[in-house]
């Protein structure tokens, strides 16, 4: 290599230095040169040796007689280097985020005890859906939900698990590694504490990232759960069956009155409200598929015929009205403003038209 490369050379040319001749080489760096290479060879080949000899160069490293001095040396070098702990920060707090994430994976029943926290979060979550306790799907429902927030914690467990190990692995391993260092170089264990500490917090990050993963699951989840329950009440097939006799059995004027709407939301635990959004969604698709609607109005005409239904409202004809009927209003209000649940109890768009 050329000596004179490393020195800065001015638009005149090369600069001098006092003391140094810059014209010859010294040939006192010719032997330390050949020092510094063979020193790199060594420790280049150091990754071509098997386990036996380097244990045999331990050995007799840590069995000579000058290695107390060489050890002494690394000292006085490290001190004036001052590679030591000269910025080491204090304990740095918990990072807000991680402890949100863990909050929210508690307050779901994914973290912490098992025992109450998924059935409570699935009962929280089938209750804000249903809008109350009556519904008769809800223990369905809530079955669903806990068994699939009982899948999402016990993936996130396992992953939380094996990430435990790989941390823990990796950590033990350089700590050993540290120690082992130590009876050659000078490290103290202040030092291999903070280097515990960059390992974790270098492993914090993927362990954000599973539990950030892990809240967005359980969060489509609830969300779904929520949107699917308010999108689709479907009524039991029970309150089907009476809803859909009466309407057929009153064909000629499917208006009930308000004691008719009453009792039929007795007789299917449902509400007077979606009573009278039944009826109305009901008799728009009885208008838009008539032929349809006609198989339909002859099969319970038929069950009718066939005998009483236990789900009978009291004497009726096709085309008088009942004492549990009112005379249909041209134009009711009923339809005019627009229903939001069909003929099975699910919600629709209030636009979906009106009677005419």
């Amino acid at each position: 290599m050329d000596d004179r490369m490393g020195h800065p050379v001015g638009i005149m040319g090369q600069q001098t230095y006092p003391g140094l001749d810059h014209g010859t080489p010294n040939p006192d760096q010719e032997p330390r040169k050949q020092d510094i290479g063979e020193i790199l060879q060594q420790i280049m080949n150091i990754t071509d040796q098997c386990l036996d000899e380097a244990q045999a160069r331990k050995h007799t490293l840590n069995c000579h007689r000058m290695k107390p001095s060489l050890f002494s040396v690394l000292c006085e070098i490290k001190e004036k280097t001052v590679l030591s702990l000269r910025n080491t920060q204090e304990e740095e707090p918990p990072d807000p985020q991680l402890m949100r994430l863990d909050n929210m994976l508690i307050a779901e029943g994914v973290a912490g005890p098992e025992k109450g926290g998924g059935a409570g979060a699935a009962a929280s979550a089938s209750a804000a859906a249903s809008g109350g306790p009556g519904q008769p799907d809800n223990a369905i429902e809530h079955s669903d939900y806990r068994a699939k927030l009982a899948q999402i914690r016990q993936i996130y467990h396992q992953e939380l698990e094996k990430y435990e190990q790989a941390c823990n692995e990796f950590t033990t391993h350089v700590m050993n590694l540290l120690r082992e260092q130590s009876r050659t170089r000078p490290i103290t264990p202040k030092e291999i504490e903070r280097m515990v500490q960059i390992i974790h917090k270098k492993f914090s990050s993927i362990q954000m990232q599973l539990k950030q993963s892990t809240c967005e699951a359980v969060m489509i989840l609830r969300s779904r759960f929520l949107d699917a329950r308010r999108k689709r009440r479907n009524f039991s097939k029970q309150a089907s069956e009476i809803l859909n006799e009466y309407f057929y059995s009153h064909l000629s004027n499917p208006y009930p009155s308000e004691e008719a709407k009453e009792e039929l939301a007795r007789k299917c635990n449902i509400t007077v409200s979606q009573v009278s959004n039944w009826f109305g969604n009901k008799r728009i698709r009885y208008k838009k598929n008539i032929g349809k609607a006609q198989e339909e109005a002859n099969l319970y005409a038929a069950k009718k015929a066939a005998g009483a239904s236990p789900y009978s409202m009291g004497p009726s004809s096709q085309g008088t009205p009942t004492p549990m009927m009112s005379p249909a209003p041209p134009g009711g209000p009923q339809d005019s403003m627009g229903y939001s649940m069909n003929m099975n109890g699910d919600y629709s768009s209030p636009m979906s038209g009106y009677d005419s």
